[in-house]
């Protein structure tokens, strides 16, 4: 269970008075550091993915490492994706495994920041997956960041705020109330007002871009205002590269001798950060309090009115539209090993959430190949809805829905 429902974690936070962190990954030294801290301190935590950070790291394979950490955890967990840039990057990450999504159009105007980031909120209620939007805009300083978020800082407003939200349906929102992206130069003049006042009105969770230096004493008023998210890379990445200007001034060499301790670094300075912000020992409570996520077998077994070769035609086709539906992660198709058994192919698609089930079934790419490719000729057919079965789990949440048709 410690993958757990990202807007129930975060929800836990907001009525809590407390933030978690969401600390993005850019290499397996940071997922084992980030977990390494979560685990020490008891604490619920989102491993995050910036899609400006792909260019450091494969996207897919680094979810791969991701999703296994997150599975074995013994605290909970959410996997998002930071600062998307499209629907399609959204529903790829949706693919792969995270259960929150950013498209961040927050450098656009109002009118199109709503149109893109509402276009997301309906893919990924089809698919269960909260979302994440942003008004105002939270530059970056210098560096990477700079060039990744270049401009001035522009304030969220209150009324943008509430009519954002109500149009969009988004989750949570990120708000620019004086923080900056990168390293902080100088002391932030952040406007709490600003910030109480979007609490008040909202009343839903905010979420802070730029978590890096701020004060002991501004993180507390923050997350007392609203804040139940807060963003952190930039000092996890300075002490990765303190440490290893350590280990070259100490003579090392090779990769290995080079990255030596890093993990730790980053499990310090993370666990810091937990305590700090008040989840520290929170785990179990969040546990308890948030729905587990868990992905749905669709199985359907059948026999087909066709020769074999027109099924594995059916199939291949099926796999290609099917695989490309929101929140579908995988689609198998089989043919009966044993001769003579009761039937003889099978399908199996893989979906991220159950709320999948209904979006799947109503989605135009399905109907036309169900309609038009696989009914004609399977009309022979089983079809059931499957999760897997944990020992905390209630009857009622075990349930497998079985329908007539695919």
């Amino acid at each position: 269970m410690p993958i757990v429902d990202m807007k129930g974690m975060l929800e836990h936070a907001y009525q809590n008075s407390y933030a978690v962190g969401a600390f993005d990954v850019v290499s397996l030294d940071f997922v084992t550091g980030i977990m390494t801290a979560a685990e020490r301190s008891r604490s619920p935590v989102i491993l995050s993915l910036a899609e400006p950070h792909f260019a450091y790291f494969d996207f897919e394979l680094l979810m791969s490492a991701v999703e296994r950490a997150a599975q074995r955890a013994t605290v909970p967990v959410a996997i998002h994706l930071d600062h998307g840039a499209s629907t399609e990057s959204a529903v790829q990450s949706i693919r792969l495994g995270c259960n929150g999504v950013m498209v961040d159009a927050s450098h656009h105007p109002f009118e199109e920041n709503v149109r893109l980031t509402l276009g997301v909120t309906q893919m990924a209620r089809g698919c269960g997956i909260p979302v994440e939007g942003e008004l105002g805009y939270v530059p970056g300083v210098e560096g990477e960041d700079a060039e990744r978020h270049p401009g001035e800082l522009v304030y969220t407003s209150v009324s943008e705020a509430k009519a954002y939200v109500q149009r969009t349906g988004v989750d949570f929102l990120a708000v620019s109330i004086g923080t900056v992206h990168g390293r902080i130069k100088g002391n932030p003049r952040l406007n709490y007002s600003r910030l109480e006042e979007i609490n008040e009105a909202l009343g839903i969770p905010l979420v802070l871009h730029g978590g890096t230096g701020l004060a002991d004493e501004q993180y507390s008023r923050l997350i007392s205002n609203g804040i139940s998210k807060i963003n952190y890379y930039t000092a996890l990445a300075d002490t990765s590269g303190a440490r290893i200007q350590q280990n070259i001034q100490s003579g090392r060499q090779g990769y290995t001798a080079l990255v030596g301790g890093v993990a730790e670094s980053i499990a310090e300075e993370a666990e810091c950060c937990m305590h700090l912000w008040g989840s520290a020992g929170l785990a179990d409570e969040v546990l308890k309090n948030c729905s587990s996520w868990a992905p749905v077998e669709h199985l359907i077994i059948y026999n087909a009115d066709a020769s074999e070769k027109e099924v594995h035609a059916m199939m291949s086709e099926g796999k290609q539209v099917l695989s490309q539906i929101p929140g579908v992660r995988a689609v198998f198709t089989g043919d009966a090993v044993q001769q003579g058994a009761q039937y003889r192919f099978s399908w199996l698609v893989r979906f991220c959430h159950s709320a999948v089930i209904d979006s799947y079934r109503d989605h135009p790419d399905h109907i036309a190949f169900a309609d038009n490719l696989f009914r004609p000729i399977a009309g022979d057919r089983i079809s059931i809805d499957y999760r897997a079965v944990e020992g905390s789990r209630s009857l009622s949440e075990r349930k497998s829905a079985v329908r007539k048709s695919a």
